[in-house]
């Protein structure tokens, strides 16, 4: 069909109407982009260097040098529970503001932490193991401490978290507890797992301690928490267990 178009002057043009073409295979497939699931970069940090983000501490991979001690450790601006000069109380730089940030999210939700024990020296962590030792025995102190030289709280990526009452003050009921029932389920979206779980003592080689959190990055975080991998060790297939 011809249809008459008067334009400017009075000049008649005429055009045919424009008809839709259907659409082909060709022109559907054509520009489609096939999305790959990106593959998690396993290698993307150490997991020896230790002072790496994914450095792995237990009994069959000591920290070298032994003697290891971070370069950026801070005082977290977070409740602490001893003084602020405590040695205890320092973390690695990378890990106060997701510190903070949890912190802050668990005060919302109506719960109220502090900072138990962050960075260990090699010394004091000698003194605290000794101590367990002569008390407990050296089977039981190998259980529930490291020794030294083999600790993460050495790295400054590790600390124990407290409910400011104290209420199961590093015991096993803390994880009955509605506080950290809320670590369990919120500590990956800050960057942080609960490095020694319940039933994986031959994996990681140490009982289980709901309190002991451990920084890794939220990337690494949220991929444990997406496949369901509790422990360092299996997701790097990295040796572990309960002998040194």
């Amino acid at each position: 069909m011809l249809v008459s178009l008067v334009g400017v002057g009075g000049y008649i043009a005429t055009r045919h109407p424009q008809v839709s073409q259907p659409t082909t295979a060709t022109n559907t497939v054509k520009g489609q982009i096939n999305h790959k699931p990106v593959e998690f970069d396993k290698k993307k940090f150490s997991t020896s260097q230790p002072d790496s983000l994914w450095v792995i501490a237990n009994k069959q991979h000591p920290l070298e040098p032994s003697d290891y001690a971070p370069k950026d450790l801070v005082v977290p601006g977070v409740p602490l529970r001893l003084k602020a000069s405590s040695e205890q109380m320092h973390i690695r730089g990378q890990v106060e503001e997701p510190m903070k940030d949890m912190f802050a999210a668990a005060k919302t939700a109506g719960f109220s932490l502090s900072l138990g024990s962050g960075y260990r020296s090699y010394q004091y962590q000698k003194t605290l193991y000794d101590g367990y030792v002569s008390s407990t025995g050296q089977a039981e102190a190998d259980r529930t401490s490291a020794r030294p030289g083999y600790s993460e709280h050495q790295t400054g990526l590790a600390f124990d978290v407290e409910a400011t009452n104290m209420k199961c003050h590093l015991d096993k009921c803390l994880g009955d507890t509605a506080d950290s029932k809320w670590i369990a389920a919120n500590a990956y979206v800050y960057g942080f797992i609960v490095r020694y779980t319940q039933n994986k003592e031959g994996v990681t080689g140490y009982d289980y301690e709901p309190w002991h959190l451990r920084y890794v990055g939220v990337d690494l975080a949220k991929e444990l928490r997406g496949k369901n991998i509790e422990t360092l060790e299996e997701f790097f297939d990295v040796s572990g267990g309960k002998n040194y």
